[in-house]
């Protein structure tokens, strides 16, 4: 035979189940303290300060909140993370921060829908890295004088990581010496960085077909807590 529960029953049954239902998860960049004023974002997420692998993830803000747009595996530096300001030259350590994204660049074609300013890699095609240069962390064509080519990266002999790419603006707008030079979001190698953020050639890709200069992403690298936690930025 059919029975009614009483409604009161229903309500409160109603109401227990919404107690033990799970809250939902906050975006990740509701908890940072600034994203860079824009509606897009970039995260790229380790574990802590001496790990080489974690999460890049990239985010549209809509109706006022963060929603994910995607992600991928992410790679960091050799020797991990350090804070960007007391990050050195040469020590294969990925900086943390919040930077902006100058310009986008690669030995392969834009990918289709990509919006940034694509620079293509040619032969002539370097970043100095001399502390000594006057194109200290910069892209030029043509080796200058004052950049030693062994304190240099020639970015076309990096043929599979440097297929597509994001310049990361860690000390880029008024470099500070010996700090570091040549960070960037990139395609993996076959293994940890000596600095930059690194995800699958697909990845790269995506994030380039998404990115929209006009809503001024930014990419905020750190780890999950401590004094590098990407919540601080």
């Amino acid at each position: 035979m059919r029975t009614t529960l009483p409604r009161t029953l229903l309500v409160l049954g109603a109401a227990l189940m919404s107690l033990g239902a799970a809250p939902s998860p906050v975006p990740l960049p509701a908890g940072m303290a600034d994203t860079g004023g824009g509606s897009q974002l970039i995260t790229a997420v380790a574990a802590g300060a001496g790990s080489t692998t974690g999460t890049l993830t990239w985010w549209d803000r809509r109706g006022g909140r963060w929603v994910e747009a995607g992600s991928a595996p992410a790679r960091f530096g050799a020797k991990g993370l350090v804070e960007g300001e007391r990050r050195r030259q040469g020590t294969n350590t990925t900086p943390t921060g919040l930077y902006r994204l100058p310009y986008a660049f690669g030995i392969e074609p834009a990918p289709a829908g990509t919006s940034y300013r694509y620079a293509r890699v040619t032969e002539r095609s370097w970043w100095c890295q001399d502390d000594d240069s006057r194109a200290y962390n910069r892209w030029v064509e043509g080796l200058p004088r004052d950049c030693r080519p062994a304190e240099a990266e020639h970015l076309v002999a990096y043929r599979r990581q440097y297929a597509y790419g994001l310049v990361i603006g860690f000390n880029y707008d008024r470099p500070v010496r010996g700090r570091g030079a040549g960070i960037f979001l990139h395609v993996d190698g076959a293994g940890a960085t000596a600095g930059c953020v690194s995800v699958p050639a697909d990845a790269m890709r995506a994030v380039l077909a998404w990115a929209d200069p006009a809503r001024r992403p930014h990419i905020a690298v750190g780890t999950r807590g401590g004094p590098t936690a990407i919540t601080r930025h």
